[in-house]
């Protein structure tokens, strides 16, 4: 009787397997996600190649069919409250792709309610950081087609929210920043992708108080490169320096670009803004709702530095909620602003408008 590997275990767990998913999609490959019933053959269109592309379509015989996200089949002028399937026999690879994220793209001449499970491949491509455009066909007993592809059970997605959860401390270390002093970088590990996460501690916070705190997700073009079109950058540094001027505090650093979608997304996204559309219109256009951020990681930081209440230095209620919702007690709220700019204005108004952020935009905008 051959003994079991001691991995053998550890290597079934429900999150490996959804990671293991996300790259092959991340590679251009095609995965088998399956429920109870059926299997379905899923493809990211945004990591695709057109031979790939081709060859799945001539496996499945044309029988397969694109998924659109209720927000993108809003923004061809569906009316819809549900993701749609959109059958592609006839439709070549760029035209796949102007369907799933081109301004000028036609309305769709057919297409269905998409079903749960395919809907759920969407979510596959949020994980991965990839564009919600997937190309998916029913397998179901044909999956012999598909024996070299990567396979995903659609109840192993449920275990991606206690994988957020779940952070170790890997590193803390002093390090002197400019205008603020000496702080420590403490760096977690853990999430979907193991991914290294930042917290920021100025001066010496008292744990045993409500602790000051920011949570700032990154942003390579305002935080690093001082862009203008947002006022991330500005509200880092403001950030620190209100959790200074407190007696000390936390800033939490995510690696949540682009309001979760990704750095790719986001730069497709800003080239739509610089046609006129604004950051939630442009997120759209390429399927997305108005904000993909997750805060478990967050709390999970917050809970291996021993802190359990805060006072929280943000304008995004989603934020506060967030917190509450993990279980910090979350005393009070302070504002923290950046520079109004003629290039940012539109951007803060969209957040106040439509994302509901507490800002009085008209008096900032006043104050210029």
């Amino acid at each position: 009787m051959t003994a079991e590997s001691p991995f053998s275990k550890h290597f079934s767990n429900p999150a490996i397997a959804v990671e293991r998913a996300v790259s092959e999609l991340r590679y251009g490959r095609p995965v088998l996600f399956s429920d109870d019933h059926r299997k379905l053959a899923v493809l990211a269109l945004d990591a695709a190649s057109p031979a790939v592309y081709d060859q799945f379509a001539a496996t499945v015989h044309n029988a397969h069919d694109l998924l659109l996200t209720r927000e993108r089949a809003r923004r061809l002028g569906l009316k819809t409250n549900h993701d749609v399937a959109v059958p592609l026999a006839g439709l070549n690879f760029e035209q796949a792709s102007r369907l799933s994220y081109a301004l000028d793209a036609e309305v769709p001449r057919t297409c269905r309610p998409a079903d749960a499970l395919l809907s759920q491949s969407a979510e596959l491509a949020s994980v991965a950081l990839l564009l919600p455009a997937m190309i998916c066909a029913d397998v179901t007993g044909l999956e012999d087609r598909f024996d070299g592809c990567c396979g995903l059970h659609a109840s192993e997605l449920s275990h991606l929210r206690p994988a957020r959860e779940t952070f170790q401390k890997v590193a803390r270390t002093r390090v002197p920043l400019k205008d603020f002093g000496d702080a420590d970088f403490v760096v977690f590990r853990g999430g979907v992708a193991q991914k290294d996460q930042v917290a920021i501690v100025v001066g010496k916070p008292d744990v045993s108080k409500p602790v000051p705190i920011r949570i700032h997700s990154s942003c390579i073009t305002g935080d690093l490169c001082g862009s203008l079109k947002c006022d991330c950058g500005d509200q880092l540094r403001n950030g620190l320096e209100l959790l200074q001027q407190a007696g000390g505090g936390v800033l939490v650093y995510l690696d949540q670009e682009g309001r979760g979608t990704g750095i790719g997304a986001k730069m497709r996204a800003y080239g739509y803004q610089h046609l006129g559309l604004d950051t939630i219109d442009a997120d759209a256009e390429l399927g997305f709702g108005q904000d993909h951020r997750r805060y478990e990681a967050a709390v999970a930081m917050l809970r291996l530095l021993g802190i359990g209440e805060v006072v929280v230095y943000t304008n995004n209620p989603t934020k506060i909620a967030a917190l509450q919702a993990g279980g910090i007690t979350v005393h009070a709220r302070t504002p923290v602003l950046g520079r109004v700019t003629v290039e940012n204005q539109n951007y803060l108004r969209t957040k106040t408008l439509r994302a509901g952020h507490m800002l009085d935009l008209e008096t900032l905008v006043a104050a210029e």
